[in-house]
């Protein structure tokens, strides 16, 4: 049983240790814990790893967040894997730093990657882990904020932080979604 895993984030060193890469973050700690390399692919680095007898193909997309739907609607395809065995892992302002959430299907909530997402796929039923990088920016700096690189006291904790969105992830491919949302949710 295969699942897509994508991890939304920007290619490139000046936006490696931005919030906005968090999902990039997450798809690289999941692919170290397996020793497996990434490789460059199409529209993204892949990695196919084993958790519980599954496989995950862990989606780094190379499209940029704005155009994440390109790169999760061509992996489906091309590993033909439904939808409900999809998993975006993003970033979320509106959750306080650290603080995760899984939910089955929703909105966007003003994300341009999922935005993309929903766009290109035609629906809102698919599986999104979203981890909060807090809202600590003034009115109209958002994009700043996203974009800039996390300060000393979110350092402390964030690899703490990846550890669980990653175990998270795990679980969703091993018990399911509703399972998971009760174990991990707001951890």
């Amino acid at each position: 049983m295969k699942y897509l895993i994508a991890g939304l984030g920007n290619v490139g060193s000046e936006y490696a240790e931005t919030r906005h890469n968090i999902g990039f973050k997450v798809m690289d700690a999941l692919s170290r814990a397996s020793d497996i390399l990434p490789k460059t692919e199409r529209y993204g680095d892949v990695a196919h790893i084993k958790v519980r007898g599954r496989t995950l193909v862990l989606l780094k997309p190379s499209t940029y967040m704005n155009l994440s739907g390109k790169a999760v609607n061509y992996w489906l395809q091309q590993e033909k894997i439904p939808m409900e065995r999809l998993l975006v892992v993003t970033d979320d302002l509106a959750l306080p730093f650290g603080k995760q959430r899984l939910r089955m299907k929703g909105s966007d909530g003003g994300h341009n990657g999922l935005k993309s997402i929903t766009h290109i796929l035609g629906r809102t039923d698919y599986a999104r882990l979203r981890i909060g990088v807090g809202a600590d920016f003034e009115k109209g700096r958002q994009v700043d904020y996203v974009l800039g690189e996390w300060n000393n006291e979110e350092l402390l904790s964030l690899n703490e932080r990846i550890t669980i969105a990653a175990d998270t992830v795990k679980s969703f491919a091993s018990i399911g979604g509703s399972q998971t949302m009760t174990q991990f949710n707001n951890k």
